[in-house]
């Protein structure tokens, strides 16, 4: 008996230190349990993405660009796609300075994403360079920074073209490509924002929002295809240039002053956890360091404290806007 009861006691004693162990990881992370546990113990971006032939969309800035880096760095193909043909050449400079890629592992493609009648002939262009698209990131698109009650309908209408309809009609002409080797990945850079709602962001939420669902719903019509892959990474408060772009009020308006961002995630960061979750295939990946990353599992289990928490989290959200700094500045900042 007493044997037992030691046995029991060491059991709990043992699932109790898990469960500590567990939690203390979770205060200090900067991801979902599952993206960190494939980052210590999963498949390497190096062994997985080398050689393959990976689209980037939106990679003249932000995110984008860094995946460029990083992509270059690992020995993987890149088509790089953005409006901006000079900046692409820009990032195309860089990434044969810091790789051992070549002139022709890099093809520079100029792509609007709103332009849906351009994106066959896109995806022809590099299909005819590399011969096939094994990874395409839907990267691009846009944030917003206004208030729902001052802002025009036409900016909702073109938050919707741009990050939703423009990326699933990209995505359709690619994954026709990916249906016919019965193998590929689907990276969508979604946000927290498509999990959660927040002040200033409310279109942009609804655009993301609806790339959740859309990529979750397509996932379910794969099934045929186990090898053809749909990731959603979904980022918190990143360092990049997406508040410089933001839609505002108005199509014509922009933000003066995009504020410190220096409490944001380092954009390193961020894509080396999205190159690990498209090496495991994670169907779902949270980045972000807290309170977002909380917030998102709050969301996911307890969404009536997970709505009280935003309620409060928003308040300051619209000071900050207000008063000229970073809607997303540290909330455990104190006031100067």
């Amino acid at each position: 008996m007493a044997w037992g009861c030691a046995l029991c006691l060491a059991l709990a004693g043992g699932a109790f230190l898990v469960l500590l162990v567990q939690l203390l990881r979770w205060l200090r992370a900067d991801g979902d349990l599952t993206v960190l546990w494939a980052e210590w113990r999963g498949k390497k971006p190096e062994n997985e993405l080398r050689g393959k032939v990976v689209w980037v969309t939106g990679a003249s800035s932000g995110i984008g660009e860094e995946l460029a880096y990083q992509l270059s760095k690992i020995g993987a193909l890149l088509a790089i796609s953005a409006r901006r043909e000079d900046e692409l050449q820009r990032v195309k400079k860089k990434c044969l300075q810091i790789s051992n890629l070549s002139e022709k592992d890099i093809l520079v493609l100029r792509l609007d994403l709103t332009d849906r009648s351009s994106h066959e002939a896109a995806t022809n262009s590099v299909l005819k360079h590399f011969g096939k698209i094994d990874v395409l990131v839907n990267n691009g698109g846009r944030s917003q920074r206004s208030l729902f009650v001052d802002t025009n309908l036409d900016v909702y209408s073109a938050i919707i073209e741009l990050n939703y309809l423009g990326t699933i009609s990209l995505t359709k002409h690619v994954l026709n490509h990916m249906i016919q080797r019965k193998k590929g990945k689907i990276v969508t850079v979604s946000s927290v924002m498509g999990i959660m709602g927040a002040p200033l962001a409310s279109g942009y939420c609804a655009s993301k929002h609806a790339l959740q669902g859309f990529f979750n719903s397509l996932r379910t019509e794969l099934t045929d295809y186990p090898e053809i892959s749909i990731i959603n990474i979904c980022p918190g408060p990143v360092q990049s240039q997406i508040i410089q772009n933001v839609f505002t009020e108005n199509l014509s308006k922009s933000i003066e002053n995009s504020g410190d961002q220096s409490h944001k995630m380092p954009t390193d960061r961020c894509v080396r956890l999205t190159l690990v979750s498209t090496a495991n295939d994670l169907k779902e990946a949270w980045i972000s360091d807290h309170p977002y990353l909380a917030v998102c599992y709050l969301w996911q289990y307890a969404p009536t404290w997970a709505w009280w928490l935003m309620n409060r989290m928003g308040k300051r959200r619209i000071q900050n806007f207000k008063s000229g700094v970073d809607a997303d500045a540290s909330y455990s900042r104190k006031k100067k």
